[in-house]
């Protein structure tokens, strides 16, 4: 009977430990893609609140159009970076998680079964993080450069797919949002296309549609006309 009941609570700690392990990991996902890094920019380079400026996000767009070239570049790989970095951790986590001998996931639960929710669960807490960043008041960028990331790093043909379509559409239109909005299209046009795990197509389903959300404002200078191309400045939010 000490036996066995002692067997029971070191299964339900160890359960326990995998949860809180797994929301650790989550936590971290959201920490990586709420880095404010076009706001760092901002204030590293010209002393400024980017939030301030032309289009008031702190995307690499508007650090583009407010700091220059250089700077816009450096945001936008470093926000992919970002999305790349919260799947890698995860699916190390779990890797870890179901490798270790002291933590055990709860019974019935395999890790070919769990790996493709955390990393869509990371991949939308990264998502989420860039656009609603916990360090700048629940405010931030559009989450194109950083859901792009996630795709790279979930499904490398999905992020290659939305990222020609991103370049083609802004090569002819010079519409930045519009390629982004078309890139997260594209997207989800892929993931259901190729084959891939149910969690990885809702990921890019809900992102994607999150991506066009945070563009409604452009959507509607779009259709008025008025949304500015690459290379010119924003009167208001881009």
């Amino acid at each position: 009977m000490k036996l066995a009941f002692g067997r029971t609570v070191d299964e339900k700690v160890s359960n326990m430990t995998f949860w809180i392990a797994n929301l650790i990991g989550l936590a971290l996902a959201y920490l990586l893609g709420a880095t404010p890094t076009g706001y760092l920019a901002g204030k590293l380079l010209k002393g400024i609140d980017i939030r301030e400026h032309g289009s008031k996000s702190t995307g690499a767009t508007n650090v583009l159009r407010t700091l220059g070239t250089v700077p816009g570049i450096a945001v936008l790989l470093i926000d992919l970076l970002k999305g790349v970095a919260a799947i890698l951790v995860v699916r190390w986590l779990c890797a870890w998680l179901y490798a270790s001998p002291s933590i055990a996931p709860p019974a019935g639960l395999d890790q070919l079964a769990w790996t493709p929710w955390a990393v869509c669960l990371a991949g939308l807490a990264a998502v989420v993080g860039h656009s609603r960043s916990v360090w700048l008041g629940f405010t931030g960028g559009k989450s194109a450069a950083a859901g792009l990331g996630v795709l790279l790093a979930m499904s490398w043909p999905v992020g290659l797919g939305a990222a020609v379509a991103f370049v083609l559409i802004v090569a002819v239109f010079r519409l930045v949002s519009l390629g982004s909005m078309l890139a997260a299209l594209t997207a989800i046009g892929l993931a259901w296309g190729l084959p891939h795990p149910l969690p990885y197509r809702l990921l890019v389903v809900a992102g994607g549609l999150y991506v066009i959300w945070l563009h409604r404002a452009n959507v509607q200078r779009l259709l008025a006309g008025t949304e500015p191309r690459l290379g010119q400045r924003a009167a208001s939010g881009v």
